[in-house]
């Protein structure tokens, strides 16, 4: 979008966009351009200055450094730098811009009060839209931070923040898997959004997240039949970690094998997106890369099975992708003899990774198991103090006590990191090939004029 007002309206206009926080304008270009009398007397300020502002009228600079306004004479230093990135023709003041296309009724009905008016543009071609993802719900905000810690999504991207988050919380309930210490996390969500007002301006949006661990590691927990470690309060409902190592590994590995499934679809979405049909076929992220995983994940399944067919097929298929997946890599590589040799490595060390991602996925049931041994060793400490007279009795009491606290603790720590690990090296690898650029509208307080 194009901003444009009479030059004799400019600081009114800018005081409008100030106000607004809703328009990003472009970077100006200066070109030489002569400083303002309030560019050159921030030099003089002594000290460092206050957050800039702005006064709603015109000041006197005089004034302001009389009265030690730094911060005004630095907020009128921004209006004259933006003002002179301006393109003027006959009288007319012109910045291009982006602005969220739902507020821009009221940006252009703020600019109507300075005589000026808000012109929608075509994107230029090659042009890097900024990003604004929206808060929405309560949930989708509570897992925003997953999303923004990895970087910002490219504009043309779908937004991953509800499967980050879900599959996040899903890692993380299968590596700390214990019924009692996910109750405990669901009790804390009410805590973080209801207590202590220091707990809810700095972590209150953030409860669904933690009930969403909790839940996931309670069912998990009644799945294992554990609940503060292998206490027999809950029957095992599906297995015992310590019992079943193997069958657990199956099913950690599964689990993250789906997981790359959605991911490989999102990715091929994106690239879609991004430039068309011909990437998404061809990128090792899109297309060619999600039938190449499924295709090698079908006859690895074909043969463990003894299913011939399932085995063909999928081998079938896993070689049509890995001849997409080599013309999209000569294509990028800039084609020659070094552009083979770079496709033919690029090609095996992408077959390799994706092994290599599946099988990552283990740590799922490695710490899952870590969990368990945990608690069976504070279970099998506190029954042998328990059946011991006198003071052993408080002791057993200490033990499960102190221990399934340093269990929580320690297992709470390196379950989340790991499946933030997993997230960010296994799944968003396919699902993002760049980053975008966040939407920094400009904006400046605005404060009346000392008199």
């Amino acid at each position: 979008m194009a901003v444009a007002v009479p030059a004799g309206r400019t600081r009114d206009a800018l005081l409008a966009l100030a106000r607004s926080g809703a328009v990003e304008l472009d970077e100006p270009v200066l070109n030489g351009s002569p400083e303002g009398p309030a560019t050159k007397a921030l030099r003089s300020v002594p000290g460092p200055v206050a957050e800039p502002c702005v006064a709603s009228t015109p000041p006197d600079v005089g004034a302001l450094l009389a009265a030690h306004r730094g911060d005004l004479v630095a907020g009128e230093a921004r209006l004259e730098r933006v003002a002179s990135g301006s393109v003027e023709q006959h009288g007319v003041r012109v910045w291009a811009g982006w602005c969220p296309a739902d507020r821009q009724a009221d940006v252009a009905s703020a600019l109507s009060a300075a005589d000026g008016s808000l012109v929608p543009l075509r994107r230029p071609p090659g042009s890097d839209p900024p990003t604004l993802l929206r808060a929405g719900t309560p949930l989708r905000e509570s897992f925003a931070p997953l999303v923004r810690t990895y970087g910002t999504v490219p504009y043309a991207d779908l937004d991953p923040t509800l499967f980050s988050g879900l599959a996040y919380v899903l890692m993380f309930g299968m590596m700390f898997a214990d019924a009692g210490h996910g109750l405990i996390l669901l009790l804390a969500a009410p805590l973080l959004r209801f207590g202590p007002r220091r707990f809810r301006e700095r972590l209150g949006r953030m409860w669904p997240f933690v009930a969403g661990a909790g839940l996931a590691s309670a069912a998990s927990g009644v799945a294992f039949g554990e609940f503060f470690g292998p206490t027999g309060v809950l029957p095992v409902r599906w297995l015992s970690p310590l019992d079943e190592p193997v069958r657990l590994l199956a099913a950690g590995i599964g689990l993250g094998a789906a997981l790359l499934a959605v991911a490989y679809l999102v990715g091929t979405v994106n690239r879609w997106r991004e430039g068309g049909v011909r990437l998404a076929l061809y990128a090792p992220t899109g297309i060619a890369g999600a039938a190449l995983y499924l295709g090698l994940l079908a006859l690895a399944a074909g043969l463990y099975l003894g299913r011939w067919s399932v085995a063909g097929t999928g081998a079938g298929v896993a070689a049509v992708a890995l001849g997409l997946c080599a013309v999209g890599l000569y294509a990028a590589s800039g084609g020659g003899g070094a552009g083979v040799a770079q496709a033919a490595v690029q090609l095996f060390d992408l077959v390799l990774r994706m092994g290599a991602n599946v099988v990552s996925f283990a740590r799922l049931a490695a710490f899952g198991l870590t969990h368990a041994a945990l608690g069976a060793l504070v279970w099998s400490a506190t029954t042998a103090l328990w059946h011991r007279a006198g003071a052993a009795l408080l002791a057993a009491v200490l033990v499960f006590v102190l221990g399934n606290a340093l269990t929580f603790g320690l297992e709470a720590l390196v379950a989340g990191i790991q499946a933030l690990r997993l997230e960010y090296y296994e799944l968003f690898s396919r699902v993002f090939e760049g980053e975008g650029r966040p939407f920094r509208p400009w904006t400046l307080p605005v404060e009346e004029a000392p008199q």
